[in-house]
């Protein structure tokens, strides 16, 4: 009868393995508020993206411009200053493309930190600038062959209506060339997302630093990395989303 008992409360005990997770996951979330360290981080990591994204939008666009500008009007060009100008800002724009597309985003990020912004106490500013800078090469080229894919007729379009090139750019070009490029230009976004991983290496709190910050205090590697894991995994998949709905109603739009 006691040994029936003892098997039949066995039966209802929790499975090692699962009461083993269970501790694990309070030690490393619940125990001192750890969480916290991966809810800091998130909002770190999403400040530093929606900035950089911003900066890096921007450049890309003025270096984009000047590039399909030189691209499709400097061989029709008088000579000038006019024209010098024009490739000189060429110039310092492919230079300025191919050292940030030619160099690691951690190495980048690392002299912006310890080199250029030295004496900076804004670590959250520095990172913006660098993975800003370093979105913008990436943009820059993605916009540039949108713009390269449209029409020479709608520069015309655009002549006719009275718009100036830079007008004609802006409100015409531009948006069309936005639209093509949207899926590649979320495909930055998301991978922008996830290079702000590396910002730990400046002492920067973020998601990745984070769940290093639990790693190092419970010396359990599972579940804190798992968990950043999962975050970037849903952050990426809710954005996905919504890039796909705004495809879909700019094509309804096209209707």
């Amino acid at each position: 009868m006691i040994n029936s008992v003892t098997a039949y409360k066995a039966s209802l005990a929790m499975p090692a393995w699962i009461a083993k997770l269970k501790d694990e996951f309070y030690i490393n979330f619940i125990a001192e508020d750890r969480y916290m360290y991966l809810v800091k981080g998130l909002w770190m990591t999403l400040k530093i993206t929606f900035f950089a994204v911003l900066l890096g939008i921007a450049l890309g666009v003025i270096a984009a411009i000047i590039r399909s500008t030189h691209d499709k009007t400097v061989a029709d060009m008088r000579p000038g200053f006019g024209k010098f100008i024009l490739k000189f800002l060429n110039a310092i724009v492919k230079l300025y493309l191919t050292v940030i597309r030619g160099t690691p985003v951690v190495v980048q990020l690392m002299i912006t930190y310890y080199i250029i912004f030295a004496s900076s106490t804004n670590s959250l500013l520095v990172a913006v600038l660098a993975f800003g800078i370093n979105s913008g090469a990436y943009v820059a080229e993605i916009i540039r062959s949108g713009i390269m894919s449209i029409d020479n007729g709608q520069f015309e379009a655009g002549r006719s209506l009275g718009f100036n090139y830079i007008q004609t750019m802006i409100y015409i070009i531009i948006p069309q060339a936005f639209k093509n490029v949207l899926p590649a230009l979320a495909n930055e976004f998301i991978v922008l997302i996830k290079e702000t991983s590396v910002s730990g290496y400046v002492g920067i709190m973020d998601l990745t630093r984070g769940g290093d910050v639990i790693r190092s205090r419970t010396f359990v590697a599972f579940m804190p990395l798992l968990a950043v894991a999962g975050i970037y995994l849903v952050i990426v998949i809710f954005f996905s989303k919504l890039v796909s709905i705004l495809e879909r109603r700019l094509r309804n739009s096209e209707r």
